[in-house]
């Protein structure tokens, strides 16, 4: 194990070797002691824990978590992406950025002005939301909808990778090292577990004991729902850092096209590159949706470039270059990328539009005479 470091200043738009350690330390097991924290990165528990709250009051740098999914049917997660009319981006983006359920808001280059990721109960649901909240609000001139059949990493699994392996060992990760994240969440749940996940939402690292507190449960009962939900790997944890301060700054979206046999092997290989933050399987003409970060925007070329060599059967149809993350896994950032605040993530539920949805079926109900002018029930003329 390295030896104690002392602890330095951060200054303002700069993160050192150790505040790097630190949130690659949180990112593999965010629940940790800080005395483990400590002890992975070379430091003791009380500067481990000083250092990020200063990271956090700061935004460079953030934890947070939500559910996977609750109930017996895995949600829907669909990229949806929204044009704007000149000069209405900004009052767009206000307007749906406490969407609890939408997890990402991207203010893109090129043929769309934002990108969305969200997750929905059912298909209704994100009929429900394009069709009568999107579209209805000023400054919307278009939307298009594309369903993920399969996810199959995001970047909650994404790390810094700046720990040496001892450190990484020093500490259990808090959730499979696997990349989907079509979870199998939990079949069900009563009011204790909606009431822990929400105060998990809150902060992440609150105490079994805390959280016993909090909720009038015994702390045994508590950790035995904690564990159910790490079994049940129905918990998202994230750990994220300014991407200014990463050292990976450039975010871009790229649109693929995969031949159906070949998607899996493809796929499979995605999700190991260093730069992916986002692989998806898509429902329409661009089959395969890819997220990646990159050192800079000249390494775009050269990851494209690589990727054609290593897939000639896959066709890039499509890029896009994040100009501003608005939101982030239910966090809303600056255009820098720091923390502003949180969302808590949950389904979208909206009285008005469930109100509009009844009254469009009520008139769907309501039989039409097919020929102009004629009065229902007059009889045809021979």
């Amino acid at each position: 194990m390295s030896h104690m470091q002392p602890e330095s200043t951060i200054q303002a738009d700069v993160l050192d070797g150790l505040d790097h350690q630190l949130v690659t330390a949180l990112q593999t097991s965010p629940r940790a002691r800080w005395e483990q924290i400590g002890a992975a990165i070379g430091v003791d528990a009380t500067t481990a824990a000083r250092r990020w709250r200063r990271l956090t009051e700061a935004g460079h740098a953030w934890l947070s978590c939500h559910p996977a999914g609750i109930g017996p049917v895995p949600p829907v997660v669909a990229i949806v992406e929204v044009d704007c009319t000149a000069g209405s981006l900004h009052q767009v983006a206000a307007a749906i950025v406490d969407d609890p359920h939408l997890i990402t808001i991207d203010h893109v280059t090129g043929s769309r002005d934002l990108i969305l990721t969200g997750v929905f109960p059912d298909h209704s649901a994100l009929a429900r939301y394009v069709g009568l909240r999107l579209e209805a609000l000023p400054g919307v001139a278009a939307t298009r909808s594309q369903i993920a059949s399969a996810v199959h990493a995001v970047g909650s699994r994404w790390r810094l990778d700046r720990l040496a392996p001892d450190g990484r060992e020093a500490l259990t990760p808090d959730q499979p090292g696997g990349g989907a994240v079509l979870r199998r969440g939990l079949s069900s749940a009563d009011a204790l577990d909606h009431h822990l996940l929400a105060l998990l939402g809150e902060d992440c690292r609150t105490s079994a004991a805390l959280l016993a507190e909090r909720t009038g449960a015994s702390p045994s009962t508590v950790r035995r729902r904690l564990d159910r939900f790490h079994r049940a790997d129905a918990l998202i944890y994230r750990c994220e850092v300014a991407r200014y301060l990463s050292g990976w700054p450039v975010a871009v979206t790229l649109w693929g096209v995969a031949p159906p046999d070949a998607t899996a092997r493809i796929t499979g290989q995605l999700i190991a590159q260093r730069e992916t933050r986002l692989c998806a399987s898509l429902s329409g003409p661009h089959n395969l949706l890819l997220t990646v970060w990159l050192r800079s925007m000249e390494d775009m070329s050269a990851f494209e470039t690589r990727l054609y060599a290593r897939f000639p059967e896959l066709t890039i149809t499509d890029r896009a270059v994040t100009l501003w993350p608005l939101k982030l896994a239910g966090q809303i950032l600056d255009p820098q990328g720091r923390r502003i605040r949180g969302v808590p993530v949950s389904f979208w539920h909206d009285p008005a539009a469930e109100r509009t949805e009844e009254d469009l079926i009520r008139r769907l109900a309501e039989p039409r005479d097919p020929v102009p002018g004629r009065l229902p029930g007059t009889p045809d003329q021979a």
